[in-house]
């Protein structure tokens, strides 16, 4: 479950980046 739990919380990482770089090129 460990492996997992990093698993998840590289992908929201992710999600969160890409978010992020979305969010700036609107503005």
């Amino acid at each position: 479950m460990g492996d997992g739990k990093i698993f998840i919380s590289s992908i929201e990482t992710s999600v969160r980046i890409r978010t992020g770089e979305t969010d700036d090129e609107a503005l």
